[in-house]
């Protein structure tokens, strides 16, 4: 080893360099020399990259952490990986084809996307109290159903990361139960765009509430045999308790929402401090714990699992009790006047269908093509509209400028804000802690970059 000197004759920037600690240049293979002398220098920080592609950051999630040994001194996010441009693209489609772009932010949750920007375009066509009323209750029946699979994913993942597999196996195949059934009433697993401004694209398909019924029971067996690998497990409890901390305070002031500020005590839900789609004509709790950890956030999504669950029951009972009815709003300056109907191979619409557009009248066709290809207009103004997703709460806020497109359209995403809560709940713990950390906060980061 041959330690480095400064010459008199050197620049000032070299001396400047040199003045803040010593330099070290390594040949051959004299690197324990080289790490007792720094060892006692007392100086032993390095810089490590964790992500994107690292299988515990959830995502394209890109971390830099300082280390002192193994504990973490400094930590810092690394986002943009996944940026979609969905927001700028919404400007150049009409209000109806935003649908299919928000549904692709946070593809955990899309439903949640698509009634926040259906309520939001709403309020801006002032048809709020006009939506059907089986067309909000099913929307409800979606949503939390969604949340049912998002916190699935949320533990499955969390599990996998601290080692937990038979967690997460327990948690996919759970998930799949509320897959099927979104495959069943929307036609997809995900990315629905089954939510429309005006309503829904289309009713729920036969027998759907029986099936629903018949995969509760299911869904709460699963959920039970997540709770009993999971609540109790004292290496689950080794591993999350007093891990990733953020107290009320440091979520106010970061703008932290959903588990991560309830597992503070406070019971902050929009479904009842903001209702919207009739929430509170439901019969549910607001789930809370008071450890401000990982563990915390932990119960909490295992409990708000078992109230969609009771949500989704109510809707049930009063979708059966409404009987038939229509979920798109009647006004035809909106709502498009096509119904859908799968033909006989499978694919497209009925001809049947087809011929009653074509052959009943030319002005309808000409309305049906009009409002398909250039869309509604509404009226010129700005709303903000928020709903409580998985993650916290989900906010857009849209400006019309009377046009058949959005002006501008942005998108508060809980993942987000959530995210900046990373480095208050991980420095100064330990580099293990930053991936429990990290699965406490849930990010998905289709959210975080859109």
């Amino acid at each position: 080893m041959a330690e480095s000197t400064i010459d008199a004759d050197n620049s000032t920037d070299a001396a400047e360099k040199a003045a803040e600690g010593k330099v070290f240049t390594s040949a051959g293979g004299d690197w324990a020399d080289i790490a007792e002398e720094a060892t006692n220098l007392g100086e032993e920080r390095i810089v490590v990259n964790m992500g994107p592609q690292h299988p515990s950051t959830h995502g394209v999630l890109r971390l830099i952490l300082e280390l002192d040994g193994e504990t973490v001194t400094e930590a810092r996010c690394g986002i943009g990986y996944l940026h979609t441009g969905i927001e700028k693209n919404m400007e150049f489609r009409s209000w109806t084809q935003g649908v299919t772009f928000v549904t692709r932010m946070d593809y955990l949750s899309p439903l949640y996307q698509e009634v926040a920007y259906c309520l939001g375009v709403e309020r801006l066509l002032g048809i709020t109290d006009d939506i059907p009323e089986r067309a909000t209750v099913i929307r409800v029946l979606l949503m939390e159903l969604n949340r049912v699979s998002s916190h699935l994913v949320a533990l499955a993942t969390g599990g996998m990361e601290i080692g937990a597999l038979t967690v997460m196996t327990v948690g996919f195949r759970e998930r799949e139960v509320v897959l099927h059934l979104l495959e069943l009433i929307t036609g997809l697993r995900m990315n629905h765009a089954f939510i429309r401004p005006g309503g829904l694209a289309q009713d729920l398909p036969p027998g759907a509430i029986d099936r629903i019924r018949e995969d509760i029971p299911l869904l709460r067996k699963g959920i039970s045999d997540i709770e009993k690998l999971s609540n109790e497990n004292p290496l689950v409890k080794a591993r999350m308790q007093d891990v990733g901390v953020l107290d009320l305070t440091g979520c106010m002031a970061l703008g932290v929402t959903g588990p991560v500020l309830r597992s503070t005590g406070f019971p902050y839900d929009l479904r009842k401090a903001e209702p919207y789609c009739g929430y509170e004509t439901y019969d549910f709790d607001v789930q809370t714990w008071d450890t401000s950890d990982a563990y915390g956030r932990l119960r909490i999504r295992i409990n708000e699992m078992k109230e969609s669950l009771k949500i989704v029951e109510q809707t049930l009972d009063r979708l059966q009790e409404m009987g038939p009815g229509p979920v798109m709003i009647a006004d035809k300056k909106i709502a498009w006047p096509a119904q859908l109907a799968i033909g006989g191979d499978g694919m497209g619409n009925s001809l049947d269908h087809i011929k009653e557009i074509m052959g009943t009248s030319m002005e309808a066709l000409i309305h049906h093509f009009k409002l398909v290809t250039e869309g509604f207009r509404v009226p010129a103004g700005q709303v903000y509209q928020a709903v409580e997703s998985p993650r916290g709460e989900l906010a857009v806020h849209l400006v019309s400028d009377g046009g058949t497109r959005p002006y501008r359209a942005h998108f508060r995403d809980p993942s987000f804000h959530n995210l900046q809560a990373m480095a208050a709940m991980s420095e100064g713990g330990q580099m293990a802690d930053v991936i429990v950390a990290v699965a406490s906060i849930d990010p998905v980061m289709g959210g975080v970059d859109r």
